[in-house]
């Protein structure tokens, strides 16, 4: 009896070390093959996660493994580990070219791949890519391929590397004697794979006998399906290969990458990349869709806050001194009589014993204030809103922000030129004997009610929001998708927009001075526009 149980024991002991072995092997288990890809920083950390949905969307299985440094935030690495990467940890090697862009300062780290010696093959992908169609056929081409592109040179975005710990000793070895055309990795890579133009093309379709015969040849150029620069198809408006075939698209543009808002409304692959997206899983709270915590609640921040102060000018402005049933009366009579107020000052509404003389350089001034207004007011939102919202998120917030800070800032300006026009007529000598109310309309023999809005300021204000509106949106009414066409029709746009700044900034500032000139001595109505 008590050898049974003692058998009884050993039994279960070997059944749970068993279960055991298995459960450690499959959580350690790792491919032979895996996709890499390389992270420095935060910014591109959406790319390599829209890299890797796209991966796994093929249907493969392989490992995607991320190399990080130590600019990577312990979020995103635990991120990353969420959407299925293996994250590891590598130091950067120092680039040893003294002339290079600065954003090269590490991207020789990327030599660390041909040292993945646990893995049989590698795939490298940079981050700015996306797989499209199933590259799995990749795994069978040569120790080292890479796609030809820009005057016969290869380009490090797309590689298949057969790791050795040999091939990588001996590029270190060479790093500071080689040349670089580019002064990073990719034109010390075109250096040290001398004759790499003269490689055979990899034919992925090649039966396995015949693959299986032949020496792994140790270089192979990949086709342009492994490796489509959005580049090119900005110069065509297509794709230079058949499209349904494309494999991996690569978004090379420095400053047109496809997280950027603004990236989407002037690139039209960049769809392709935003589908990926928005169908991230929500591997971590509130990151579903690509979305970042800290970036939503900037958002919503940035929402508000020109609501808010619209609504603090409003009160300030307009409700201490009137009731808002009774402006809004007032609107409604306005823009029921639909006839611009005056488009200027009539010579009558001056007394014939003063002449109202405006400054010369004054409008001058207000084009110069007028266009300040603008480059501020569409730079700072530039500056604030983050790169990487949902492109129509960045467009609402743009527009919002340029046009409250547009009216907030040249309003002022008319404000203060409303000023100088009072100051300008109480100076000795400057009164007139009978002064007239730019209300007064000659030959009606009444004085016409005073809105609480000058209409003409009304006008031109929307026809300023409807052009700076119209101007970037031609290319979507005419559906036009090349980037050039893109960027003349909204340079026409732009240049008609300009014209109209042009005049309206000049009228509006000598119409500010003149009622600043008749109005000296009365207070001034206040009013909810900020050009009147």
């Amino acid at each position: 009896m008590r050898i049974s149980r003692l058998g009884l024991g050993v039994f279960s002991l070997l059944i749970f070390l068993l279960c055991c072995n298995c459960f450690i092997g499959a959580y350690c288990s790792k491919s032979e093959e895996a996709y890499v890809t390389l992270l420095y920083g935060d910014e591109f950390l959406l790319g390599v996660r829209v890299l890797g949905k796209s991966i796994r969307d093929t249907g493969s299985t392989k490992d995607m493994v991320v190399l990080v440094s130590d600019g990577v935030s312990q979020y995103a690495k635990q991120l990353l580990q969420a959407d299925g990467w293996i994250v590891e940890k590598i130091s950067l090697l120092a680039n040893p070219n003294q002339v290079r862009p600065k954003r090269f300062w590490g991207v020789y780290t990327k030599l660390k791949v041909f040292n993945m010696t646990t893995y049989k093959k590698v795939v490298y992908l940079d981050a700015d890519t996306i797989v499209v169609k199933s590259i799995e056929d990749l795994f069978k081409c040569g120790k080292f391929c890479a796609n030809l592109k820009h005057s016969e040179r290869l380009n490090s975005g797309v590689m298949v590397v057969e790791p050795s710990e040999k091939v990588f000793n001996d590029m270190m070895s060479k790093v500071t004697t080689l040349p670089s055309y580019t002064g990073g990795d990719q034109g010390f890579l075109n250096s040290y794979y001398v004759g790499f133009a003269n490689a055979h093309v990899y034919e992925p379709n090649l039966p396995p006998d015949v693959l299986n015969s032949r020496k792994v040849p140790e270089m192979e150029r990949l086709s342009t399906l492994y490796n489509a620069d959005v580049g090119l198809y900005m110069l065509a408006n297509k794709w230079m290969v058949d499209e349904k075939e494309l494999r991996v698209i690569h978004y090379t543009l420095g400053p047109l990458k496809p997280w950027d808002w603004w990236t989407s409304w002037l690139l039209k692959p960049v769809d392709v990349w935003q589908n990926v997206r928005v169908q991230l899983q929500e591997s971590l709270p509130g990151t579903g869709g690509g979305k970042n915590s800290r970036d939503e609640l900037l958002v919503k921040f940035l929402y508000l806050l020109p609501l808010l102060l619209i609504a603090f000018c409003y009160y300030r402005s307009f409700l201490q001194t009137q009731s808002l049933w009774h402006h809004i009366r007032q609107l409604y009579y306005t823009v029921r009589g639909g006839v611009l107020a005056y488009a200027s000052v009539p010579p009558s509404a001056i007394s014939s014993s003063q002449q109202l003389k405006v400054p010369a350089y004054l409008g001058a001034i207000s084009v110069c204030a007028c266009f300040a207004a603008a480059l501020v007011s569409i730079g700072l939102p530039l500056l604030i809103i983050p790169r990487q919202v949902m492109p129509w998120t960045g467009l609402l917030l743009m527009y919002e922000w340029t046009f409250t800070l547009f009216f907030l800032l040249f309003g002022s300006y008319l404000h203060l030129v409303y000023q100088w026009g009072r100051v300008a007529a109480n100076q000795p000598g400057k009164s007139p004997a009978h002064p007239v109310s730019l209300d007064y309309e000659p030959g009606k023999g009444h004085q016409r009610q005073q809105s609480c809005c000058d209409n003409a300021a009304w006008y031109y204000g929307l026809g300023m929001a409807f052009l700076a509106i119209t101007a970037p949106a031609l290319p979507g009414i005419f559906g036009v998708t090349s980037l050039f066409l893109r960027l003349g029709l909204m340079v026409v746009g732009g240049l008609i927009l300009v014209s109209f700044m042009t005049y309206a900034s000049e009228h509006l500032s000598i119409r500010s001075f003149a009622r600043g000139y008749e109005e000296r001595n009365t207070p001034r109505s206040r009013s909810v526009c900020f050009l009147c």
